[in-house]
């Protein structure tokens, strides 16, 4: 069934999901700060947000009075906004109440979609019906759509998993092996459990593509500009300059603030996230916050 999708945002994942859009045979409206053509957007099917998690308050303010009451809005950014706390389907919630909330996340990367690589992700709205209805919408054979109504769940995943990508790529950038790197990933993917749990999230997500799947593919690649950024600290880079020299937005780097501060209000232990924190917040020295990590006593794995 043909569609009008529009498409907020024109950067690298806006531009890769508008041709999804369209290879799936669907008429596409892309709007951004260079085209910003909101009547355009008024007649859509359906929306895909695809800005930086922090710029999505500017832009959905600009653009409320186009979005019709019922129509659906895929966000595609993954984060949370620093200064409120918020996760984006209630940043959504407060600003539009009128839009039906659905996000999509999962291990992938733009260049990957565009160059029609398989991919597989997840798009969760409140009841599974709907999510399968604009999973099929979307789907391609080489970009495979799975269904959630776990919300919540699949938006901490795609958050948090750019904070310990962060810190993957200090310790590699720092030397520290592979070893190393998967301790940290495996010791992370239970901080991110540990979350999840207590904001009420489903434990079966973070098993899945938007909580596993997407921290194994962030923690590990040149391609992940958290990984990369994290790498560039690990090097010796200060922070500033380590952003200067990142290709895009390195979202961890706002989402590590915040999840710090959520750690602390809901009393979650999540000591790679306070690391990240006091690393790229409070200008922490990396081979100290390795060694207090180090330090820690190792305990029982399963708690």
């Amino acid at each position: 069934m043909s569609s009008r999708v529009g498409v907020l945002g024109a950067g690298a994942w806006g531009s890769a999901l508008a041709y999804v859009a369209r290879t799936a045979g669907h008429e596409v409206h892309v709007w951004s700060r260079q085209y910003p053509e909101s009547q355009a957007l008024a007649g859509c099917d359906g929306l895909i947000l695809a800005v930086p998690a922090q710029a999505a308050r500017e832009v959905l303010t600009q653009l409320k009075d186009v979005i019709a009451g019922d129509q659906p809005i895929i966000i595609a950014a993954k984060g949370i906004e620093q200064r409120s706390g918020l996760f984006m389907a209630e940043l959504l919630a407060q600003l539009v109440p009128q839009a039906r909330a659905m996000v999509l996340s999962g291990p992938s990367f733009a260049a990957d979609v565009i160059k029609g690589l398989p991919t597989a992700v997840v798009l969760a709205a409140p009841t599974l019906a709907e999510a399968a209805e604009w999973a099929g919408r979307l789907s391609l054979p080489e970009f495979r759509i799975y269904a959630s109504d776990d919300v919540r769940g699949v938006e901490i995943g795609g958050a948090l998993k750019n904070v310990l990508a962060i810190a993957c790529g200090i310790s590699d950038g720092r030397g520290m092996g592979d070893s190393a790197r998967a301790a940290l990933t495996t010791r992370g993917f239970a901080e991110l459990v540990r979350f999840s749990k207590r904001l009420g999230a489903k434990a079966e997500t973070m098993t899945g593509l938007s909580g596993l799947g997407d921290l194994l593919l962030t923690c590990s690649s040149t391609q992940s500009r958290n990984y990369a950024f994290g790498h560039a600290i690990g090097e010796g880079l200060n922070v500033a300059d380590a952003l200067a020299r990142s290709k895009g937005v390195v979202e961890g780097a706002f989402t590590a603030t915040i999840a710090h501060t959520l750690a602390a209000r809901y009393v979650i232990d999540m000591p790679i996230v306070d690391a990240v924190h006091a690393i790229v917040d409070e200008g922490g020295s990396p081979d100290q916050e390795i060694a207090r990590l180090l330090a820690r006593p190792a305990g029982k794995e399963i708690r």
